[in-house]
């Protein structure tokens, strides 16, 4: 469990939240809530309903569609933040690889946040901006892949 000081420093880092006041930080970091999970446990699955993103503290979680691995991600990442923002069930499931902690902000925080400050916003798209790039370069490599098996 993370001290208020403790939870300031770590989410003053983390790349949705940097160039924040800290005034702001100090009243987001309060409200969020903070999470345990053990290792090998599934923090949701594809098709359920969202209404939190989550911050890694500590361990690493993998983002999946069944067996098929999208991304690893580690202390300071976030995952979750798609279905707060068009209301859509869950794209992926997310699974911890090891025993993780995690802070969790919800809709209405999130909103509250982003009206308070509107940075947050523009830094969640840069972040969903960078990993549809990732995710298109993944989906290029499989298509060489493809074709020259196929050829």
């Amino acid at each position: 469990m993370l001290s208020s000081f403790e939870r300031l420093l770590f989410i003053r880092r983390v790349s949705i939240f940097q160039e924040l006041r800290d005034e702001f930080l100090v009243k987001l970091a309060s409200a969020m809530d903070e999470l345990s999970f053990p290792s090998d446990h599934t923090i949701f699955e594809q098709g359920e309903e969202g209404r939190s993103l989550y911050i890694v503290v500590s361990g690493r979680v993998r983002v999946h569609l069944g067996d098929r691995d999208l991304a690893k991600l580690e202390q300071g990442t976030f995952f979750g933040e798609m279905s707060l923002f068009d209301a859509e069930p869950r794209s992926a499931s997310v699974t911890t690889l090891e025993t993780c902690d995690c802070l969790t902000l919800n809709q209405l925080q999130l909103i509250d946040a982003i009206e308070e400050t509107p940075e947050i916003a523009v830094n969640i798209t840069r972040s969903l901006s960078r990993r549809i790039r990732e995710l298109n370069g993944k989906i290029n490599t499989y298509e060489k892949q493809l074709k020259e098996v196929n050829s």
